[in-house]
């Protein structure tokens, strides 16, 4: 097993938005990444993305000898991660591909070396059982775009052994990402149970005809999005209590803590929700296309990290 810091070559196995996010973030600190996708022209559109994210990397600082040249597409699965000192998988959400491709992977994988999963709500309990060493499978769960958002959330599963998610969470460190290990498994883990609820009473009100797409993003960008890269909801309730904090917010609001406007509950993706969806979307991104939204996206993402970490003198 090789120390986090040893590690020169990563395995990137499945190269679409999530694995090249990956991919290209791996490339930006200067690793080898070997890739492999079984998808006809996955290779292609893998270097495509690389490209389209390497000049928010550039702008955010590459390490020394990090190139897009790198990058080396493998036709199979054991040629991908024959030298590598850590595997991260990002296959469709699907349990059962899932499975299979965890199982196979552990087959050619080196002996020792660290298997995580990108899943985004599968515990790796559900993921492992057919590995013949599921001790080093761990979830590391990140946030899209991986090579721009640092989050990422390591657990393991009922097989998995502990060392497994220390080696995990010190290489992602290592690796520039800012890490929750979690104590235990969480159905959709930490971050996104908490996007996921917002996300539920935003279909809700678009559903009902009570709010717009962009009404609904307007919302969040001008008002709590702003709080929340400085402070998350917690803190930021406990500002709202005044001089007496928390303790305050909660004796004074808790009540409508059960307010009837909250609709947890998923509603019916019935085709008129989703058609409104998809048109509010169009509407708001007013003829820019998905690079330029991306572009966009990527260079606001910069200016906001590097702004609070301004603010808080140079301290993440």
């Amino acid at each position: 097993m090789p120390e986090p810091a040893e590690v020169t070559t990563v395995a990137c196995v499945g190269a679409g938005v999530i694995g090249g996010g990956w991919a290209a973030h791996f490339l930006a600190r200067g690793y080898h990444v070997r890739a492999w996708d079984p998808a006809p022209g996955a290779g292609d559109r893998l270097r495509r993305l690389v490209d389209a994210a390497w000049p928010a990397l550039t702008e955010l600082g590459l390490a020394e000898g990090a190139s897009p040249d790198n990058l080396t597409v493998l036709p199979a699965l054991a040629d991908a991660v024959a030298d590598a000192g850590f595997v991260q998988e990002s296959a469709p959400e699907n349990l059962a591909v899932k499975r299979a491709l965890l199982a196979d992977i552990d087959a050619v994988a080196p002996p020792g070396v660290v298997v995580a999963s990108s899943t985004s709500g599968f515990p790796m309990s559900d993921m492992q059982v057919d590995a013949a060493r599921p001790g080093r499978l761990v979830v590391g769960h990140p946030f899209n775009p991986p090579y721009l958002i640092p989050l990422v959330e390591v657990v393991g599963g009922d097989k998995t052994e502990q060392w497994a998610v220390d080696w995990a969470s010190t290489f992602y460190r290592h690796v520039g990402k800012s890490v929750i290990t979690m104590d235990r498994e969480l159905p959709g883990f930490i971050a996104n149970r908490l996007q996921e609820a917002l996300w539920r009473e935003a279909l809700h009100m678009v559903a009902a005809g009570e709010a717009t797409v962009e009404q609904i993003d307007t919302a969040i960008t001008e008002g709590p999005g702003l709080r929340w890269p400085v402070h998350g909801p917690c803190l930021t309730f406990h500002l709202a209590g005044g001089e007496g904090g928390m303790a305050h917010m909660l004796d004074h609001f808790g009540p409508s803590l059960k307010a009837p406007w909250t609709r947890l509950d998923a509603p019916e993706l019935t085709r008129e929700l989703r058609d409104g969806m998809v048109s509010g979307c169009e509407s708001e991104a007013d003829g820019r296309s998905i690079a330029e939204l991306v572009a966009e996206r990527d260079r606001a993402i910069i200016a906001v990290q590097r702004a609070v970490h301004a603010s808080r003198g140079g301290q993440r």
